[in-house]
């Protein structure tokens, strides 16, 4: 596979202002851009969209899901989808959030021998039921997660996340969009001063 993204990355300078704002926001907390931000940036509209949507799930403060939990079904599910950029970059977060280096790559590579709790466990089995057989969702899969005291609200997120992530490692894939290098390390490793 090549590691050139099939269409270029736009020149940060080049974006409309708002983007261009946020992006360098982005860089400022992370000390890098994430080649995402960059790749959708070539059509702006698009960007928007996809970024409201992200943080709207995401960085929903109401949620009976911690960000970590929101980040293993993002990982969990993008390697079902087999999306390089999303479980490196997703993973990276995961590893960050959770305080636990192995727990990524365990998701992304067998979440069902992943040291994780029942509860994190009957999350991933809802979010991998949507990913790769949502037509078959009924009412035990629901009945599995109340018993784990996830609402039905949760399950909506679980499965928007895992709908959302869909899209992303679709574009991702298609385009060639490849993780930052500075995404390995993270969470790994302690974080330089």
């Amino acid at each position: 596979m090549s590691q050139t993204p099939r269409f270029p990355l736009p020149d940060l300078n080049s974006l409309p202002e708002d983007i261009r704002a946020k992006v360098l926001e982005v860089q400022e907390k992370a000390g890098f851009v994430p080649n995402v931000f960059l790749a959708l940036a070539r059509r702006p509209a698009e960007w928007r969209a996809f970024f409201a949507y992200h943080d709207a799930l995401m960085l929903k403060e109401d949620s009976g899901l911690s960000k970590g939990e929101r980040e293993m079904i993002v990982t969990t599910t993008s390697a079902a989808n087999h999306c390089l950029y999303c479980v490196v970059a997703h993973g990276a977060i995961l590893r960050i959030y959770e305080k636990k280096p192995l727990v990524a790559d365990q998701v992304a590579v067998n979440y069902l021998k992943a040291d994780i709790p029942p509860r994190q466990r009957a999350m991933l089995d809802f979010a991998m039921k949507v990913c790769l057989a949502s037509h078959e969702i009924d009412d035990a899969d629901f009945e599995a997660l109340h018993a784990h005291g996830f609402s039905d609200e949760d399950a909506w997120d679980i499965a928007a996340i895992t709908a959302f992530f869909g899209l992303s490692n679709r574009m991702a894939s298609f385009s060639g969009m490849m993780p930052n290098p500075e995404f390995y390390l993270m969470g790994r490793v302690p974080k330089a001063k």
